[in-house]
């Protein structure tokens, strides 16, 4: 049994007639009563009852023409989801993104992704630094990452659609809570609470500010993140320095100031090129209008 079996039987079902229904399909009628007689002979029952003036459905036709549209129904929408998928249209794309980037961009993302391809699903990975996000493109457990540069390897793409400024987080009460402007000099002094230092580009950017002021960070705790950060700056054990994008994680205690002299750091979209599939590839272009590329010649 094929499916061209199953569609014949169903459009002359529906039509009653074996002329109607040659018609419709653009095949000859002699060939189509052949295809009818081998479906019956194969089923061993009677589907269709034939006379000189009239075609009717017989009751076992009647079941078998249910069962025969849902079968049909069933392979159109796998036909329309397989085209939809290869067009980009439709599936599940993962991304990454790098500290407060899920904070400050995913909202942003998402109401575009649903925007311009619905039928698109997100999955979420936060929290996930430069080089972990890179890893897990290469593996093709992440499509798209948003992450901070620089990248290693040729064979991630990335374009550059942020360059954001670092901040100075500090406790409420502290003497500095009140200047509007801070200097990256003036925290010489000043206790750190820092993010760790491994593989963290905001941490080398934090890191290269205070060395070109003059000084190295006395750094009395590390954190993971920038809300445990943050966090503990509320509690009084040091001053921060983070990106900007942290003031969308507002905390009690805390007082933000911008800091004069201090370096910045990027925020990229980013994609495996060797694996790039045609979902990423539509996800990327619907972004293409909310986030575009601040520099593009940083476009690979």
């Amino acid at each position: 049994m094929e499916l061209r079996h199953l569609r014949y039987f169903a459009t002359v079902a529906e039509t009653c007639h074996f002329g109607k229904a040659a018609d419709r399909l653009h095949v000859a009628q002699p060939a189509l009563s052949h295809t009818i007689r081998q479906l019956e002979d194969e089923l061993g029952v009677a589907l269709l009852s034939r006379t000189t003036r009239q075609v009717r459905v017989t009751p076992a036709g009647e079941f078998f023409l249910d069962e025969t549209r849902r079968v049909l129904d069933a392979v159109d929408s796998g036909v329309r989801g397989v085209r939809r998928i290869g067009e980009g249209q439709l599936g599940l794309v993962r991304i990454g993104f790098t500290g407060t980037a899920a904070f400050s961009h995913l909202p942003h993302l998402a109401r575009a992704v649903g925007h311009r391809v619905p039928q698109v699903e997100l999955e979420v990975r936060a929290d996930l630094l430069t080089v972990d996000q890179c890893d897990l493109l290469r593996a093709g457990t992440l499509g798209i990452g948003v992450l901070r540069p620089p990248v290693a390897g040729e064979d991630i793409g990335f374009r550059v659609i942020e360059v954001e400024p670092l901040v100075l987080a500090v406790p409420a009460d502290h003497r500095l809570a009140v200047e509007p402007v801070v200097a990256v000099a003036d925290l010489r002094a000043e206790p750190f609470v820092t993010y760790d230092g491994r593989n963290s580009v905001v941490h080398e950017a934090v890191l290269r500010s205070c060395r070109d002021a003059g000084f190295t960070p006395r750094r009395v705790h590390e954190a993971p993140g920038t809300a445990v950060l943050l966090a503990l700056v509320a509690g009084g054990l040091g001053v921060g320095v983070v990106p900007a994008s942290a003031r969308s994680l507002p905390l009690a205690g805390v007082v933000f100031r911008d800091l004069a002299g201090a370096a910045t750091v990027e925020l990229a979209l980013a994609w495996h090129r060797e694996s790039r599939s045609p979902l990423v590839t539509t996800v990327l272009d619907a972004l293409e209008d909310v986030f575009p590329s601040v520099r593009p010649e940083d476009t690979r």
